[in-house]
């Protein structure tokens, strides 16, 4: 059982930076794989970073890859998602996601389908 809640969000200039932070309850916090997701209006949710229980390992999409950098505190149940360069297409609804390491096989998911513990979202909006 994971409950995950994110903070951060804001409106900030192109090129400007924002960290999101993922607050997680639960004792079992440590053995998830976690992800940010993004939403914008009219599209679907789509990967953005995700990052092993061990946070030794991390996956981005490719157009946040040099950008974006994703980081977790066991110690304090958090994932963080440092955004920087921002540029208007990445204004979304970022959510936080988890999913148990025996139910990813493993695996860092790239999919929705991936994950099954997921929070509110917090808005992001990048200006041009």
């Amino acid at each position: 059982q994971v409950q995950l809640v994110e903070s951060g969000g804001g409106l900030v200039q192109a090129g400007g930076s924002l960290r999101l932070s993922c607050a997680a309850s639960g004792r079992t916090f440590s053995t998830h794989n976690l992800a940010w997701f993004r939403q914008a209006p009219g599209k679907e949710r789509e990967f953005v970073a995700a990052i092993t229980w061990s946070g030794s390992s991390t996956d981005y999409e490719d157009s946040v890859k040099g950008r974006f950098s994703i980081s977790r505190d066991n110690a304090k149940n958090t994932v963080s998602l440092q955004m920087n360069s921002l540029k208007p297409e990445d204004t979304a609804i970022y959510y936080c996601a988890a999913v148990s390491t025996f139910a990813s096989r493993g695996a860092l998911a790239r999919t929705r389908q991936g994950y099954n513990y997921w929070g509110q979202g917090t808005q992001v909006t990048v200006s041009s």
